[in-house]
């Protein structure tokens, strides 16, 4: 009787231990939250003057998908047609360059800069007497300038964010010979295209950093139709059209 009392007592002392240690483990949780909580009161504010200073440099790199926007003539899929589909699959595109950043007001920004760009934009054709027409491939490199204007939020700590649209001239400076030269895909060396895209500001100890999701509607019809080889009588129009993630450092 004896020994099974003492096991029920300090049965019972050890679920006294065990919730106690559970009680001081929540209360010092707790604390920790608290005081966590009470130290997140204060934020430090990075280039708190940033906005003051008229003018910004920085550089950019971006990342994204460069297609045609393929429109069609009257004679494609007509009776005698033999194509079956033009279309333009995305390829990856690649931008380095330089930025500036002119303040115009608290809330509106003018941004511009020099972008060297690399697409390799294509054209695919299905035939019904020819269904392994090879693709066509332009490879080539663009000088850019865009031109936008930037309505940006307040600023919440260190981040805000802006969306900004305008136009974007391109010029292109070198392309890259394809093989089969007799249906080399030609177009126009100048573009001016419509841009627009929504950002996120992150200011950091010694250089903001901004990430920015752009797209690019090109206005200049880029299409040339060749002297030879009939293939592209059922193409009216290409229009550049492009969706990049560009990241940027001031």
């Amino acid at each position: 009787m004896l020994t099974t009392h003492f096991r029920n007592k300090y049965y019972l002392h050890r679920q006294k231990v065990i919730l106690s240690c559970l009680f001081f483990g929540i209360c010092s949780v707790g604390t920790s939250i608290d005081a966590n909580a009470q130290n997140y009161d204060y934020k430090r504010i990075y280039d708190e003057y940033y906005d003051d200073k008229p003018v910004h440099f920085g550089f950019l790199f971006g990342f994204g998908s460069s297609r045609f926007n393929v429109y069609h003539s009257s004679s494609f899929q007509a009776p005698g047609d033999t194509a079956i589909t033009i279309v333009s699959p995305g390829n990856f595109s690649f931008q380095v360059g330089g930025l500036v950043n002119l303040k115009l007001n608290d809330r509106f920004d003018l941004k511009s800069g020099i972008n060297i760009a690399l697409y390799g934009r294509q054209l695919n054709y299905r035939f019904t007497n020819s269904p392994d027409f090879p693709p066509e491939l332009r490879e080539s490199t663009w000088l850019e300038i865009p031109i936008l204007l930037k309505y940006k939020s307040m600023r919440r700590g260190n981040s805000r964010m802006y969306v900004d649209a305008g136009v974007k001239i391109g010029l292109e400076t070198n392309v890259r010979k394809n093989a089969n030269n007799t249906r080399k895909l030609d177009t126009r060396t100048s573009d001016l295209s419509l841009e627009y895209g929504i950002g996120f500001e992150q200011f950091f100890k010694y250089f903001k950093f901004t990430p920015e999701l752009r797209f690019s509607h090109g206005l200049t019809n880029l299409f040339i139709a060749p002297s030879v080889n009939n293939y592209a009588r059922d193409i009216q129009r290409l229009n550049a059209h492009s969706v990049t993630l560009y990241l940027m450092f001031e």
